[in-house]
């Protein structure tokens, strides 16, 4: 018999709606799981039980909320909660209370949703890690920087969590962990109470254990009527992608995204491979210099006021690329962007989605590290939707994600076309 804590958001809010769960029973159990796993994970930053449980009451005495009544879950810890501490992975801002909720927590808690606290995030959301460990394996990385989000959905925590994403921040970790993780075309999902990292390139990163549950909460996140992904979805024609980075990538991990393209091509897919324009090579050179240009300016207050208490590696790091980086270098790096983005149409001309790698493996022993980022920071800094599926295991039983890209501005498109593709090689 399936537990509460093992339900989808969208299983658990139909149970609730049916009468045969409650909102505080369903809390209560995921609470339970949360005790027993927290100890070796280390997901969360802040949990509020307390808080979790009354909130769980208040909604099973009210009428119902909405399409995420009732359903936990957590917000990375630079996702401003106007009750419970915002501080960012940073010693900088401990004890730090924001006085309003993000337009993301605002949203999923009037429709219903329990926040029950804040998932561990990596410094300032950028390089150096937290206290959080895989949850399929301690001794891995959960990959970052949305880390403990992605480890609280794996674990079976909650069935939804909240991070962000700048490089690889979300769809990374997702894979690392095996959970669904969704980043979104740029500028759809508001930003508003969350800290900016590097404006051009932020969005907002869902994980969940379904794509359903993604769409779901994308709607909610949009402020729009949830409209269900029900039904047969159309066959895609699908782009395989390897990109430049291929040789990077783990033999192990190469041979089951070419026989996953095998396998959906002998399901009746249109799989052809399909190469990156040539001047495409220089994105990830110029993904570095937004990125760091804007946040070294972002983070001008730390800098200067607070440089002991920045660690070494995001000093040496993202920093100083940044304190390094003219204005003019930084606009060459926009202007180049803008002109790769110009030409997607021409890459997605016959296809209705991309098939390629979210990262180069298995997650990596060590929590030292987050792993590589650039098999993301591509598609990031095209702006286009991403999703990872946790399509394959590992050699060493660690999930391996299927990474799919969709057109600028066809989410829902591509939400679609994948519930296809994780059904055919799932």
């Amino acid at each position: 018999m399936t537990s509460p804590h093992q339900l989808t958001a969208i299983e658990a809010g139909r149970q609730i709606d049916a009468g045969t769960l409650t909102s505080e029973a369903l809390a209560r159990d995921c609470l339970e799981r949360i005790a027993e796993r927290e100890p070796s994970i280390d997901a969360w930053h802040h949990l509020a039980v307390d808080a979790a449980l009354a909130r769980a009451r208040e909604l099973d005495r009210g009428p119902r909320r909405g399409p995420l009544h009732g359903i936990p879950f957590g917000a990375k810890d630079i996702i401003d909660t106007f009750d419970m501490p915002t501080e960012y992975g940073s010693p900088i801002y401990k004890g730090n209370q924001t006085a309003n909720d993000a337009a993301c927590v605002a949203l999923m808690r009037e429709a219903g949703g329990n926040l029950f606290g804040k998932t561990v995030t990596t410094e300032f959301a950028n390089m150096f890690p937290g206290k959080t460990k895989n949850p399929h394996d301690p001794q891995r990385t959960p990959g970052g920087s949305s880390s403990g989000s992605a480890a609280a959905v794996g674990a079976q925590m909650v069935p939804l969590a909240l991070g962000t994403q700048t490089t690889a921040s979300t769809i990374r970790p997702a894979a690392f962990c095996g959970v669904v993780g969704y980043r979104p075309s740029w500028g759809d999902l508001r930003l508003s109470g969350v800290r900016e990292a590097a404006g051009s390139l932020d969005t907002l990163g869902l994980m969940a254990r379904s794509i359903e549950d993604i769409s779901l909460l994308r709607d909610v996140l949009l402020g729009r009527t949830w409209e269900p992904l029900e039904g047969e979805p159309r066959v895609p024609r699908i782009g395989f992608c390897r990109t430049a980075l291929w040789p990077q990538i783990e033999p192990a991990a190469a041979v089951l995204l070419e026989d996953a393209a095998r396998h959906l091509a002998a399901a009746g897919a249109v799989v052809e491979d399909v190469d990156l324009p040539p001047g495409f090579g220089q994105i990830l050179d110029a993904h570095r210099w937004v990125s760091s240009f804007e946040f070294s300016r972002n983070f001008r207050h730390e800098v200067v006021n607070h440089w002991e208490l920045i660690s070494q590696t995001l000093r040496d790091g993202r920093l100083k690329d940044g304190l390094g980086c003219t204005w003019e270098r930084y606009a060459e790096a926009r202007s180049f962007l803008d002109t790769c983005r110009g030409q997607l149409d021409g890459v997605f001309a016959d296809y209705d989605l991309l098939l390629t790698s979210p990262c180069d493996g298995e997650a990596p022993i060590g929590i030292q590290t987050t792993g590589n980022p650039y098999f993301s920071a591509i598609w990031t800094a095209l702006h286009v939707p991403c999703l990872t599926v946790p399509a394959f295991t590992g050699p060493n039983g660690m999930p391996i994600g299927a990474q799919l890209i969709g057109r600028p501005r066809h989410d829902r498109q591509l939400l679609d076309a994948a519930r296809w593709v994780w059904r055919s090689i799932g």
